[in-house]
């Protein structure tokens, strides 16, 4: 089956399931891509926020003994990063006073809970920036983390679909009885991971892992994209070409933020690379690295399954992780699949107690054995990558040590909530799709394997 060539650089190179195609675009509009996140406790952020809810919250709160004011965070076409600066300028605070657990899509109307530390409900009350808003909730006694989150409740418009209703309706069920029979959808990193438009958060990972950050710096900031907007487009060339930091600042968009950062820095000191990746958020620094990790985990997993190896049991050299009464994986809790382990393991997998998992590559982690390891070997040889290279030591702040991740993740309360003509003057149609999974997977998987777009920036991903 077609695999676009994007998706084939960000190291996604098959399809789970064989149906049919659906097409279509998503994100024609912000409000076709809601994200509402579910904490582990069950809390769920709203985009739509009950007030009399909130304000009883907080009646209840105690803020004498609690330190963090935990809110609900709407955003519309934000980013995570800059909602955050945008809402610690509001405040006056520093971003590192700003919690999450975890980051929401840019080009869609999310709701996820944030603590910030040391303000009170009335200071939050003086937030106004634009397609943004913060709800405050409670008072917690800890800030949060990915720790406390479950995962993202997801609701998604499909528009331009050129197929008939009923062939729409029975392609959409065909495909996730095909995963129900799977036992869940690849774990692959979707494409917001890398950068839909300039897949280039992988490459500049390596260069960093390598030790190369001028290349990893003039990846990020002058290597240009035929899918951006041209006046970044033309800046990027431009310093490609001058090498001249002090010029690239003058002409760099006002929009490239982080680039700006880094260029204000080498205007001054034009060699030092590492400073200038020091002027970006540290979430993000760190996102270079781990972007390099998830290009190599879509390798591994695709290959596994152009080998014909399963996903929903093991083979021996398999790695097998337990499973929490939530469906979370308990990654620290992993057995190596052997011959006389084999049988065990996989009844408890298909009993929903362990898991297939996959290595994210770092410096403490060993790979699989036998047949995945031998998958794995090849894939870092290729590469020229070793794990110990994942050891950074002049910033080891974003060292990885390494650990596991599922090979598939649960598809949970999937629903078709609508299907219909998408306008009046077209006979083309639209659906509405719904479903939650848990954190550190992607919606974007789900939706190509519904759609299996042959351009994905076109389609919207």
């Amino acid at each position: 089956m077609f695999v676009p060539k994007l998706e084939k650089f960000i190291g996604i190179e098959t399809y789970a399931t064989c149906s049919p195609v659906i097409g279509g675009t998503i994100r024609s509009n912000v409000e076709d891509f809601i994200v509402e996140e579910v904490l582990v406790d069950g809390s769920k952020a709203e985009v739509n926020p009950s007030a009399s809810n909130v304000e009883r919250m907080v009646l209840g709160s105690s803020p004498e003994l609690n330190r963090y004011l935990l809110c609900v965070l709407v955003k519309r076409n934000w980013d995570t990063f800059s909602a955050v600066k945008a809402v610690a300028d509001q405040l006056g605070i520093g971003t590192r006073q700003i919690h999450i657990a975890g980051i929401k899509d840019a080009k869609a109307l999310t709701a996820q809970h944030i603590t910030i530390e040391n303000v009170s409900i009335r200071d939050v009350g003086q937030i106004h920036v634009k397609d943004m808003s913060v709800h405050p909730i409670g008072y917690a006694r800890n800030k949060l983390s990915s720790f406390y989150l479950l995962g993202n409740h997801f609701q998604v418009t499909v528009r331009a679909i050129k197929h008939p209703k009923s062939t729409v309706k029975a392609g959409i069920a065909r495909v996730i009885r095909e995963l129900e029979t799977l036992g869940g959808v690849p774990n692959f990193f979707g494409h917001q991971r890398f950068g839909t438009t300039r897949p280039i958060t992988h490459l500049v990972g390596k260069a960093i892992i390598q030790g190369n950050f001028r290349k990893a710096a003039m990846l990020f900031l002058a290597k240009p994209s035929p899918h951006e907007h041209p006046a970044s487009r033309q800046a990027r060339e431009e310093l490609q070409t001058s090498r001249d930091f002090k010029r690239a600042l003058e002409g760099f968009p006002k929009q490239l933020r982080y680039e700006r950062l880094m260029l204000r820095h080498l205007a001054k000191a034009s060699g030092d690379f590492v400073g200038a990746f020091r002027r970006l958020p540290p979430k993000l620094i760190e996102l270079f690295p781990q972007a390099y990790q998830s290009y190599l985990f879509n390798k591994f997993l695709s290959k596994r399954i152009e080998n014909g190896l399963p996903l929903n049991s093991t083979v021996v050299g398999d790695y097998a992780v337990n499973v929490q009464h939530s469906g979370l994986p308990m990654l620290p809790m992993y057995r190596m699949t052997s011959a006389e382990t084999l049988a065990e393991f996989n009844k408890a997998i298909q009993d929903g107690r362990m898991r297939l998992a996959m290595p994210l590559v770092g410096y403490k982690q060993h790979l699989s054995q036998d047949a995945q390891g031998e998958i794995e070997k090849q894939i870092l040889c290729e590469e020229r990558i070793r794990p110990e290279n994942f050891r950074i030591p002049i910033m080891p702040e974003i060292s990885l040590r390494g650990e596991l991740r599922t090979a598939l993740t649960p598809l949970n309360d999937f629903s078709l909530e609508e299907i219909s003509t998408d306008s009046n003057d077209s006979p083309e149609c639209k659906v509405k799709v719904s479903f939650t999974l848990h954190r550190s997977s992607y919606a974007t998987i789900v939706l190509r394997e519904l759609m299996k777009p042959r351009n994905p920036i076109s389609a919207g991903f």
